[in-house]
């Protein structure tokens, strides 16, 4: 049975290297907290996130995965290796659809057509749609509020600490938010199978920090840095967005991508300050990692329980 579930933790390894950009990728970009530090903070506070908030997603996915264990351990596999190959590419991906895709594929393969819930899929879209534009919103909601109060501060010194301050609590809070809601791709389809709620929230959390702590440098940079320069306050407002988004969605159990949401919340801040689009092929790259993310899932699951068959 351990075998089987190898790949949630490989998958669990490739989100927290892909996702952690999520969380802290805006400070780490703009020199505000330091890369090392940022990964040791997230990786603690996403284990707490899958334990402490984690159920509610996990139940879900696992009544949408099928029931024959060896067909959602190709499912997730399939996930996981296109996580991987995105987070090699530098590009911030979503692992909920890189799971939804293997578990579809897997599905047609056994029953056609017929196997997909087109039901549950519209929602899952919609959900999708909604993230991205969700955190963009918020984002220009929240830049003129907070950014009044900010200015009532008197003293530089003072702002300076706050800004400090705050990207660590708002970072934590997001690596929390992230574990809540994404464990759920990990370990979700065994969930109820072969592990408990709290065992699967558990190793899922840890495979995460662990994707977090040893290879997540790339993605971090990429949306921190290369879409828009964003300077120390702005960063905070784009993160807090995300984290938010994400969390709403936790406490509902719809597992959704903090990849399309933060990089929904870094426009939304960027264009709330007047700043523009640091460089459009960045933003095309990404965009173009949504689409193919459940396209290269799905198809590689499809293969690989073929193969099975």
């Amino acid at each position: 049975m351990f075998v089987l579930l190898l790949p949630s933790l490989f998958l669990g390894w490739s989100l927290g290297a892909n996702d952690a950009a999520n969380v802290f990728g805006p400070f780490v970009g703009s020199g505000l907290i330091p890369y090392r530090k940022a990964t040791i903070v997230a990786s603690i506070f996403v284990i707490l996130g899958s334990v402490l908030g984690g159920a509610r997603g996990l139940q879900n996915i696992s009544s949408l995965s099928t029931s024959d264990l060896l067909l959602s351990s190709i499912a997730v596999l399939s996930g996981a290796l296109t996580v991987t190959i995105m987070t090699k590419l530098g590009i911030p991906v979503s692992t909920s659809q890189a799971v939804v895709g293997g578990i579809i594929g897997a599905n047609v393969t056994v029953m056609g057509i017929g196997g997909i819930d087109f039901s549950a899929l519209t929602k899952i879209l919609t959900v999708w749609f909604l993230t991205p534009v969700g955190a963009f919103f918020l984002s220009l909601i929240f830049y003129p509020v907070l950014s009044f109060l900010f200015r009532k501060i008197p003293s530089i010194q003072i702002q300076d600490r706050v800004i400090k301050i705050s990207a660590w609590i708002i970072g934590a809070y997001g690596a929390f938010s992230l574990g809540a809601n994404n464990v759920a791709n990990v370990t979700g389809v065994f969930a109820g199978k072969i592990l408990t709620i709290e065992q699967a929230a558990f190793l899922g959390g840890i495979s995460i920090a662990i994707g977090i702590l040893t290879y997540s440098k790339n993605v971090m940079l990429t949306v921190g840095k290369n879409l828009i320069e964003l300077d120390h306050f702005t960063s905070l407002i784009a993160v807090l967005s995300q984290a938010m988004v994400v969390w709403i969605f936790s406490l509902i159990g719809i597992h959704v991508s903090s990849s399309q949401a933060i990089v929904g919340a870094v426009l939304g801040a960027g264009y709330s300050k007047g700043m523009n689009l640091g460089n459009k092929k960045v933003l095309i790259k990404i965009l173009s990692g949504w689409f193919l993310t459940p396209a290269v899932s799905g198809t590689l699951s499809f293969l690989l329980t073929s193969l099975i068959k």
